[in-house]
């Protein structure tokens, strides 16, 4: 029985990976082909439609009575986007940092996880909670699309070459669009069936709560998306887009998906205390991190990749400790709250004085 839960939530990860890259092939070229901006699309269409397995996961948790679970996706999504999506893709290439995302998308991204804690405090985020999250999504996609009247030729060059012209080619077809995005629609729904109906199945037999497997095996899984288009742009030279992709993706979870999971379950999502004081704390620490390694020389180095890697495995490793109840449980929280934190956090205090201090023409 259980190595039927494994493989119905395996089946449900990789359904959902087909299920995004058919919608986002479809949707880009689609909306291409009605002359809509390139970075709107980047910001949006690709951004969004990467997220869209953990929106899918999310509504059929709420729906289905696991709140815990859906929002322990969300918030274990937006961890896992920042410290092992971008981790790897710098360890694989140092990734250009576009000034916009400093200024504006980062802070954004922070300000979004502060406000969904304030949310979460009473233990619910209800209807008019998410009706909130959902409207300010709304605002921020209109802001993106007057910001797209200032884009540049090479910006716009740039998303031709990765998703093309939108009428070139076999997929170049109107019907043929239509046909990915609604075909990959349906796989989405499916694949977040499987996977929910297992993940639940597995943390039952497990027990282990629904919370721990939304914040690992579902939000890795439905993450994977970005994970795979990161890597892809990082390759290709393309390495602003694989940074875009990443904050696009963060700020569609909070005010999509969260918007939409409370605004469709019923009574809205209750919160787990552990998320309260655990787990959102850490995901606003983890998109406050962004704003001096984003800093430093607008990039992402290796070694700064690298520590956001490491610090991902260390939250694992919390997180496994915490629900074995396991002995070391103290002395690692006390190691990392004591030691590590402090010394990484005054490491990229320094650099950035250092990086604001010098000249701009040498920056």
């Amino acid at each position: 029985m259980e190595l039927t839960n494994w493989m119905l939530l395996v089946a449900g990860l990789v359904v959902l990976v087909i299920g995004a890259e058919t919608l986002v092939r479809g949707a880009s070229r689609l909306a291409l082909r009605f002359g809509i901006s390139p970075l709107v699309i980047g910001l949006t269409v690709v951004a969004f439609g990467t997220s869209s397995p953990e929106l899918a996961v999310s509504v059929r948790s709420g729906l289905s009575g696991q709140a815990d679970l859906a929002l322990g996706n969300v918030v274990g999504s937006n961890i896992f986007n920042v410290l092992a999506v971008l981790g790897v893709t710098a360890l694989i290439a140092p990734l250009v940092v576009q000034q916009q995302l400093v200024r504006f998308e980062v802070p954004l991204v922070v300000g979004l996880s502060v406000l969904v804690l304030v949310m979460a405090m009473d233990g619910r985020i209800g209807f008019f909670d998410g009706l909130l999250l959902a409207s300010g999504l709304v605002a921020y996609t209109v802001l993106v699309i007057r910001q797209s009247r200032r884009e540049g030729s090479a910006v716009q060059a740039e998303y031709e070459q990765e998703f093309g012209s939108g009428s070139a080619g076999w997929l170049g077809r109107l019907p043929v669009q239509i046909a990915f995005v609604l075909g990959g629609l349906g796989l989405l729904v499916l694949g977040a069936s499987w996977l929910v109906d297992g993940a639940v199945a597995i943390a039952r037999a497990l027990e282990i709560s629904e919370v721990v497997i939304g914040l690992t095996i579902v939000a890795a899984g439905t993450s994977f998306p970005e994970l795979a288009t990161s890597i892809v742009a990082a390759f290709r030279g393309e390495r602003d887009i694989a940074v875009g992709n990443v904050i696009g993706s963060s700020v569609f979870n909070l005010l999509g998906i969260l918007g939409v999971a409370a605004i469709v379950t019923p009574g809205g999502l209750s919160v787990a205390q552990g998320l309260v004081y655990f787990d959102i704390p850490v995901m606003i620490a983890v998109a406050f991190a962004c704003l001096p390694i984003f800093s430093t020389g607008q990039r992402i180095a290796r070694w700064e990749g690298g520590l956001f890697l490491a610090y991902y495995a260390a939250y694992i490793a919390y997180l496994v400790l915490a629900a074995t109840e396991h002995d070391a449980l103290s002395s690692f929280g006390s190691t990392m709250l004591g030691f590590a934190l402090p010394l990484t956090g005054v490491t990229l205090l320094v650099l950035w004085a250092q990086q604001r201090a010098q000249p701009a023409e040498t920056r």
